[in-house]
């Protein structure tokens, strides 16, 4: 048996949530698995779909991750256990075992100055696994360059399942919606600072003038949202520029399959970074190339001048640039197909393999 041990799982939305999920299924295929996981309202009924064991833990933040630790250390007393794979570096903080631990590591939770105290913890509880599994080559380049053991550390990029067949009512509300809309551009993230909507926006003011009918299709909610609509309000894009949040998952789908271009060119904000990005993945499962930032894991993901274009985020003349090439002769139409078969290696089935060379 294995225990997975998250702070990330659905019904909760999100790239993690979605990660981990997918390897918990992909492993109770092959291992006995236990998952522990954070309390989320309507969880029962996402619970009873799934064919392993999934244990809740409630309460506020810092009594929870003491609550999950000490069912977890009482579990591991009275169960064959073979090992712990964790989410995070801090789900195994209060763990005590002896048993192999696994930790998943992103990006951004580890990327913290060398030498401080945060550092230090993580140094301590990532020594103390068996192996430490990175999410793509940046994310281990960062782990090396903040003092972790290069020896444990090794690349295991995200998994995703086959793409769920697209609904009919969805895609035909999609293209009322859209109607003449074109070209197609979408993201689908948090709106926060990294993932880089302002500037995306910035550069559709200029691509507007090539192209009048040019919309941009953002999906998600954050603590940008408000800055963002006003960014649009004063650039006169209201026509241009579509919000969505709180939509089924059929919708976004649907949104995804109907577009031309996925952009996130990600950049480094504070010590947030993007680890690898699995929603270039995911649009390619439709077909969609990306255009992605170079600061991050997004070259595992993007495979540049064929599945799409890594560009410089933090460049706004980049970033048009850019999309104007895609744009230009409908590129994006060879570029997707392309994505589509390159994606292919991301499957879990495939993934998985990886998992059970170091699991076993």
């Amino acid at each position: 048996m294995f225990l997975i041990v998250t702070r990330s799982f659905p019904p909760e939305l999100g790239g993690m949530q979605s990660l981990i999920w997918g390897l918990s299924k992909e492993m109770s295929k092959n291992f006995m698995i236990k998952v522990f996981a954070d309390y989320q309202e309507n969880h029962k009924e996402f619970d009873n779909k799934e064919n392993f064991s999934i244990e809740r833990v409630g309460g506020i933040k810092f009594l929870r991750k003491i609550r999950k630790a000490q069912l977890i250390n009482e579990f591991l007393k009275d169960n064959k256990v073979k090992g712990i794979i964790a989410d995070h570096w801090k789900s195994l903080e209060l763990i005590k075992t002896d048993k192999k631990k696994f930790c998943l590591i992103h990006g951004k939770e580890i990327n913290h100055p060398v030498g401080s105290s945060i550092n230090r913890r993580i140094k301590k509880i990532l020594s103390e696994t068996e192996k430490i599994i990175a999410n793509s080559e940046y994310t281990k380049n960062l782990a090396i360059n903040k003092g972790i053991d290069k020896e444990k550390v090794k690349v295991i990029n995200p998994g995703v399942h086959t793409v769920e067949k697209l609904d009919h009512k969805s895609l035909g509300k999609v293209e009322s919606l859209l109607k003449i809309k074109s070209p197609r551009l979408i993201t689908v993230s948090r709106f926060d600072k990294r993932k880089n909507h302002e500037k995306i926006i910035m550069a559709l003011r200029n691509l507007k003038q090539l192209y009048p009918n040019i919309v941009y299709i953002c999906i998600g909610h954050g603590e940008e949202e408000d800055n963002l609509k006003k960014l649009v309000q004063e650039l006169d894009l209201s026509s241009q520029v579509m919000f969505f949040k709180d939509i089924s998952n059929n919708l976004k789908n649907a949104l995804i399959a109907k577009s031309n271009i996925f952009v996130m060119p990600s950049i480094i904000h504070k010590t947030s970074v993007e680890g690898f990005g699995i929603s270039y993945v995911e649009a390619a499962q439709y077909g969609i190339p990306s255009l992605g930032g170079k600061d991050g894991g997004a070259s595992d993901a993007i495979e540049h001048g064929k599945t799409g274009i890594i560009c410089d985020g933090n460049n706004l003349d980049d970033i048009y640039s850019s999309l104007k090439l895609m744009i230009e002769n409908k590129k994006y139409i060879e570029l997707g197909k392309n994505a589509k078969q390159f994606v292919s290696k991301f499957q879990w089935f495939e993934i998985i393999k990886e998992y059970k060379k170091i699991l076993n």
